[in-house]
């Protein structure tokens, strides 16, 4: 998840804390047909993101990006926790925790108090659970920094799991997984995590298992507080009316005496490497949508193994992503699509790849077959030019730049690179972004692309595939002529 796809990321933390990724995308792509082309960028550097960091004793690393234009404050716990770290019998309680965080705690044993407080400093405050990390935060008032900050350490270190409030709480999670399924599109999420992760799908559902969470314990609480909850696995991240130096001592005096976590939880309940894929998958979904989606899946770069790919990633969907490119003209401005997009979503185990389109019934088997056209082309020299590739790499600047103005949600943005790439990551990836060449972006297409195993599903009602047939080699794009009377093979997956 870069710059190129930040509104994106912000629309996953808006729906659920499961990706819906099929109606995020068709969402953007319904958008991509009214939007008008990019004007021709600055060619003059933007300034960077100027963090201050500062890291404890007890390993509790503190960030503060500092801005004084306007008396607000964020103060925001992330901590390296989310599906990645749960294997089936703990899926969901990443997400059951995040639920219990602003609950009742030792200094706030009377909640009515307590939200009470909370109101008179006007503070917004929420939570976020993703696969790789979970975050809480409290945005107030400059002069109520201290206040929010003790509430942060409250919530963080003395929680009461009240069973009452837990019980509630657990029936809110089920509720969420319930509209969850009711989504249309939600089965097209749940069909592509299976096949892509399919040997530990649970560490790719932020979303969680109804029966895991519905037979959640306030010891399973205590569990993850005990494993994932410690100094040495967190981050607070302070964006807006402060200043670091007085931000550092005030972490010191409230968080300093926080036990660091004897042994790293990473090393103690290591993550499980998802194994490559072997070969093509196709299959069609059922849904009762009017038009279909196309969505075909790869394993992309993971973050600490291969990070020069993670640049080219973001700089070639951000080409493909603009009104002009071949890839939009060739499938959108022909009418076979009414749009269509290709993204990475950085992760540090494994980050998906996807290629997404909406189109009808009766244009699905031209569409399918024009995508998979594009795909071959995609490493043609004249694929993009000279001037859309340094337009990309100036627009994905100007889009963190931008980002920049709203700093609540841009705290978000940091946490998430805090956990998933690491700050220096983050530090450098603007300059990093700019060195992207031609070859590097070869070597990603042909290492992670082309020629390579994936998923593609279509989704649609079953009355459409009644009348279409869309087969599933069709779908992984191998050669398919005229659909036939009899479909053997046809792998449908209805809800």
């Amino acid at each position: 998840m870069k710059r190129s796809l930040l509104i994106f990321s912000l629309l996953f933390c808006l729906l659920e804390p499961t990706a819906l990724r099929a109606e995020v995308m068709t969402q953007r792509l319904q958008r991509q047909a009214t939007k008008p082309t990019a004007a021709a960028p600055a060619t003059a550097r933007l300034p960077e993101a100027k963090l201050i960091s500062h890291v404890l004793p007890n390993g509790l690393e503190i960030i503060v990006l500092e801005d004084h234009s306007i008396p607000l404050v964020t103060v925001e716990l992330a901590v390296k926790n989310g599906s990645y770290t749960e294997p089936p019998e703990l899926n969901g309680l990443s997400h059951l925790y995040e639920h219990m965080f602003f609950k009742q705690n030792r200094a706030t044993a009377n909640a009515e108090d307590y939200l009470r407080t909370i109101g008179s400093m006007g503070i917004a405050y929420n939570g976020t659970t993703r696969e790789e990390v979970v975050d809480y935060y409290f945005t107030t008032t400059s002069p109520n920094l201290r206040t929010a900050m003790q509430f942060m350490k409250d919530a963080t270190r003395y929680p009461l799991f009240d069973e009452r409030e837990f019980g509630r709480e657990k029936q809110v999670v089920i509720g969420e997984i319930d509209r969850n399924e009711s989504n249309p599109f939600f089965g097209l999420t749940v069909e592509m995590n299976q096949r892509m992760f399919s040997k530990y799908t649970s560490r790719k559902n932020p979303l969680g298992n109804r029966q895991t969470v519905g037979g959640a314990t306030t010891e399973m609480m205590r569990l993850i507080q005990q494993r994932y909850y410690v100094p040495n696995n967190s981050a607070l991240v302070l964006t807006g009316d402060v200043l670091p130096a007085d931000v550092f001592k005030m972490a010191e005096e409230l968080y300093g005496d926080w036990p660091r976590r004897e042994k790293d939880p990473f090393v103690e309940f290591p993550l499980m490497d998802h194994p490559a894929l072997t070969k093509s998958e196709g299959a069609v979904v059922s849904s009762p949508i009017q038009n279909v989606i196309i969505d075909i899946g790869w394993h992309g770069p993971s973050i600490g193994k291969d990070n020069p790919a993670t640049y080219a990633a973001d700089v070639f969907s951000f080409i493909l992503r603009q009104p002009n490119s071949r890839f939009q003209r060739n499938l959108v401005d022909t009418g076979l699509v009414t749009g269509v997009d290709l993204s990475y979503y950085t992760q540090r185990n494994v980050g998906p790849i996807a290629l997404v389109a909406q189109t009808t019934p009766d244009k699905a088997h031209a569409a399918i077959k024009a995508i998979y056209e594009e795909v071959s082309h995609f490493n043609d020299k004249d694929y993009f030019t000279d001037e859309q590739l340094e337009s990309a790499k100036a627009l994905l600047e100007a889009d963190d730049l931008y980002s920049r103005e709203k700093l609540s949600d841009y705290t978000h943005t940091l946490s998430f690179w805090w956990a998933s790439t690491g700050l220096e990551y983050f530090r450098g990836y603007l300059t990093r972004l700019r060195a992207t060449s031609r070859a590097d972006i070869s070597r990603y297409i042909t290492t992670y692309i082309q020629g390579k195993p994936h998923v593609g599903l279509a989704l649609m009602s079953t009355e459409a595939q009644a009348k279409i047939k869309v087969q599933p080699e069709e779908l992984i794009g191998v050669a398919f002529t005229e659909p036939s009377a009899a479909t053997p093979g046809v792998q449908n997956r209805g809800r």
